[in-house]
């Protein structure tokens, strides 16, 4: 992507999101990718279709954000790919009896990728290597718009607030390796962050949920928390805020996890959904 090339973007015509057509990742220039980082902050989740890449051109192009994690130990399945420990499998396929990746074919709820650290990252990249021909879709929702949703009253009430990001279930609801489920949320493992927060780049401010189960705002009796975390939830998760996409083969999907949420549709367990995905460290640039 160069000032002279045929790439051009359009807005999904959702709350967020932005397709850019005719470029290849591995081909492009230092102005080119700034444009890709400026699209990406305007529109928080952008997806790439066509693009044919091997495990180290993922890694390469994603490098661009910054520096990377590796990939998460999660509840089953390997860890990363052999040799490059930065991508991190998300499949249901079992192969000779493994599953070579996590998070199986059911859903997965609405997430931040790892916000029950205490500096999670900034963006992950998303890239299909096989998809069911129904099924397993992801859904993407803006904290910016989730934020501009609460009444005014609403907002009042929760600036200055932090709520806990729970680490004892993953987005598919399986426990994570080495944590022993407990009932109470103000004793399960997690992080503290504020649910309002302001974007370190684009300066707007914007929700911070994470996850909802086990979620828990510091302070407040439980019921009370629960109470006011599900009218917020409501809030934030309303269709009007999403962008659903429908995968293919060689897709490349990005987004923002400063200012997302996102999630997964189920799909049948008989069919194949391999992706590798990368993850960008928080503060990184």
């Amino acid at each position: 992507m160069s000032p002279d090339s045929h790439a051009t973007l359009v807005a999904t015509g959702a709350a967020l999101g932005a397709e850019i057509a005719g470029i290849d990742v591995r081909a492009i220039d230092d102005t080119g990718f700034a444009a890709i980082y400026r699209a990406w902050l305007d529109h928080q989740v952008l997806l790439l279709r066509n693009q044919h890449l091997s495990d180290a051109d993922l890694i390469a192009f994603s490098r661009r954000f910054g520096e990377l994690d590796q990939a998460p130990v999660q509840e089953n399945g390997r860890r990363s790919v052999e040799g490059h420990p930065e991508i991190y499998i998300v499949s249901n396929v079992v192969e000779k009896g493994v599953a070579i990746g996590s998070l199986g074919s059911g859903e997965a709820v609405w997430h931040t990728d790892m916000s029950y650290l205490a500096d999670p990252p900034k963006a992950s990249a998303l890239y299909a290597l096989e998809v069911p021909e129904a099924g397993g879709d992801t859904m993407f929702c803006t904290m910016y718009g989730a934020w501009e949703a609460l009444p005014p009253a609403l907002q009042t009430r929760i600036v200055g607030l932090q709520v806990k990001h729970d680490g004892t279930y993953n987005s598919g609801g399986y426990v994570r390796e080495g944590v022993t489920p407990t009932g109470d949320p103000r004793t399960a493992p997690g992080t503290l962050h504020p649910l309002v927060r302001t974007h370190p780049e684009t300066g707007r401010h914007g929700l911070y949920l994470g996850r909802r189960r086990n979620a828990y705002i510091e302070g407040l009796p439980l019921e009370e928390s629960d109470s006011l975390l599900d009218e917020i939830w409501a809030y934030a998760t309303d269709v009007r805020l999403t962008w659903r996409h429908q995968w293919r083969a060689s897709d490349l999907v990005l987004w923002d996890n400063r200012c997302t949420m996102h999630r997964r549709d189920a799909f049948d367990p008989a069919a194949r959904r391999v992706m590798h995905r990368t993850q960008v460290r928080a503060g990184c640039s």
